[in-house]
């Protein structure tokens, strides 16, 4: 009974790993891309414009004991899909769990036309998100954009004290991207697009 060679099973095995590899960057590219439709079927199933929720009020960020004894490395990271210009005014900030902090993101229409988006939160490691307390955040509303408008936007948040000891570093992080497109926009100039119906039956 004969045998592989090694060295043509080495080949083999990397040539089936580089497949998988490529396999799962092409889904993940894939997926990405999916984010807007898959956020738009959702807002018209739920019938609501918005899927972002406030995570604490400013009452109950107040009332929580600041933990003076810890000290938490916050990374601020944004990525843009469509026509965006998107990036936080600072990239990194140290704070105490149970203290009320506000940062500044500041987003751009580079097109010459009024554009509707939305970001979309995310955080590493998953298990910081339940412990990330936005009180005030842009990403609870849709934003309208004007022609060429920049905007300053805030972010207040709480980092909930009750956050696991060995996490020392949260990544927050925005995906803000083009709810209208440029077809609807040259619509709408004409009449009433079926997106702007169902943001004007469904403020945010």
């Amino acid at each position: 009974m004969s045998t592989q060679p090694p060295a043509q099973a080495d080949r083999s095995f990397n040539r089936s790993m580089l497949i998988k590899l490529f396999i799962v960057a092409l889904m993940m590219f894939g997926f990405g891309f999916a984010l807007i439709p898959m956020y738009r079927a959702i807002c018209q199933i739920t019938g609501v414009n918005n899927l972002v929720q406030r995570d604490a009020t400013a009452r109950e960020a107040k009332n929580t004991q600041v933990d003076m004894s810890r000290t938490i490395s916050i990374e601020f990271d944004a990525n843009a899909r469509g026509p965006l210009g998107f990036k936080p005014e600072q990239r990194s900030l140290d704070v105490h769990p149970g203290e009320v902090t506000t940062v500044m993101y500041e987003v751009s229409n580079e097109q010459a036309r009024t554009i509707q988006a939305q970001a979309i939160p995310s955080y590493a490691p998953k298990q910081a998100t339940e412990y990330f307390k936005k009180i005030e955040c842009f990403c609870f509303t849709q934003q309208t954009l004007t022609a060429n408008q920049t905007k300053r936007m805030p972010v207040v948040f709480a980092v909930d004290p009750k956050l696991p000891k060995d996490v020392k570093t949260i990544t927050l992080s925005y995906t803000f991207f083009e709810l209208s497109t440029p077809a609807a926009a040259k619509a709408g100039s004409a009449g009433p697009t079926a997106d702007t119906a169902a943001i004007a039956a469904n403020p945010a």
